[in-house]
């Protein structure tokens, strides 16, 4: 498994700061934010300009680019995401599944559009993910499974997050059996209790909430797993440097830790 940071954590502070500090936690690589109400890292409105930018970051810190989030299933926002990609050599991109929890025809909308845009992804040899999230039409296994045998597609696959798997009265370590061989993306962080949302910034460290992180990551190893885990910490962009880099440092030393203790590492 390759550890790395979602930019958005430092979604306050310029594309550069990213890169540098992520570096300097000791991550294998980086997930860039593409998430224009959290951050300005790539901005996919001038893609050219950013997906530049962030290639020669990630070539000047040997810090490789794992994935790029870009929620949006707006067609042609995700046809410059996925030029965007291209030029950084990114290949996963993240959307969010669309759609409202218990609305099925706005479910039947997202899977839809996801299997137009799996298509698109083929055309640049990307692989879309997307994920269960609160609220949306895919929110737990259940619907994540839907979702995957109706996008049924080589260049589809799931973003495993188990944070927000544990808010929809789940087990996420228990989750996993039932979609593995199509988790291509692992978002992490924990989360202390069930409401809605993941709680303040510091408190989505992982090792700080009630998910049992170390299970999870132990059965992505048996499973096989050996794509990116990206730290996502989000509600940081008003966070101070110090603040942005005790998050990521005090994350990526658990997750080694575990993997470590899984024989991952």
């Amino acid at each position: 498994m390759k550890l790395g940071v979602n930019s958005v954590l430092f979604g306050g502070h310029d594309m550069a700061t990213a890169f540098k500090y992520v570096k300097a936690c000791g991550y294998d690589g980086i997930e860039v934010s593409a998430i224009n109400s959290m951050s300005e890292h790539v901005v996919l409105e001038r893609w050219q300009e950013t997906a530049a930018e962030a290639r020669k970051l990630a070539d000047q810190h040997d810090l490789p680019i794992l994935a790029m989030e870009q929620p949006s299933q707006d067609p042609d926002t995700m046809q410059r995401g996925f030029e965007a990609a291209a030029v950084m050599g990114c290949p996963v991109i993240n959307c969010g599944p669309g759609g409202k929890t218990g609305d099925e025809e706005s479910f039947k909308t997202s899977i839809d559009a996801l299997n137009q845009l799996s298509e698109m992804a083929a055309q640049y040899n990307v692989t879309l993910c997307a994920k269960a999230h609160v609220g949306q039409g895919v929110h737990d296994t259940p619907t994540s499974v839907r979702l995957l045998q109706a996008v049924n597609h080589p260049n589809f696959g799931l973003d495993m997050d188990p944070s927000h798997i544990h808010r929809a009265d789940e087990n996420p370590v228990e989750a996993i059996a039932a979609v593995v061989d199509r988790i291509r993306h692992v978002h992490i962080r924990d989360c202390k209790g069930r409401q809605q949302g993941p709680g303040d910034p510091e408190m989505q460290s992982n090792g700080r909430g009630d998910i049992d992180l170390l299970g999870y990551l132990r059965v992505l190893h048996q499973s096989g797993y050996a794509g990116p885990v990206d730290l996502e910490i989000i509600g940081a962009k008003e966070y101070e440097l110090p603040l942005c880099v005790m998050i990521a440092a005090e994350s990526r030393g658990h997750m080694q830790a575990c993997l470590q203790a899984c024989g991952a590492r």
